[in-house]
């Protein structure tokens, strides 16, 4: 690999990493925050195959196997734990879940908070069936 490849494939990792680093640290929704980080461990993979392809080794792709199989892993508990802390407060503000900091620490106020939903969404629902119709059986002929 030229040394013009690696530095466009480095820039790009770089590239990816940084919009990563903002996303987590400016936004507030926890599903755009675990993008985000996601986003940066490619970056970081995308670095380490470039390293590996340049130098001709091996070991750069074998930490991104590692890198894929634990973000996979991330990726199932964090789409639980959103699920559950979303199923509690109806909100996926990272603000409103000042309860779960360390209890020696002091918390942390926004400037504008977000709003809290007063009453969650209540959507239509269909009636209920009743009991289901008697249907007679037809003679099936196999003639």
């Amino acid at each position: 690999m030229s040394p013009a490849n690696l530095q466009a494939y480095l820039l790009v990792g770089a590239i990816l990493f940084a919009l990563g680093l903002v996303g987590f640290l400016a936004r507030r929704n926890l599903i755009i925050m675990f993008l985000s980080a996601e986003m940066m461990l490619q970056g970081v993979a995308i670095n380490l195959v470039a390293f590996a392809k340049h130098r001709g080794d091996l070991g750069g792709q074998v930490l991104v196997l590692f890198i894929l199989a634990v973000a996979a892993c991330e990726a199932a508990l964090a789409l639980a734990l959103i699920l559950m802390l979303y199923k509690r407060k109806k909100s996926l503000d990272v603000s409103l879940w000042q309860e779960l900091r360390e209890p020696d620490q002091e918390p942390i106020t926004d400037d504008e908070p977000l709003a809290v939903p007063a009453k969650p969404e209540d959507f239509q629902h269909l009636t209920p069936a009743g009991e289901q119709p008697l249907v007679k059986e037809k003679e099936v002929s196999h003639a």
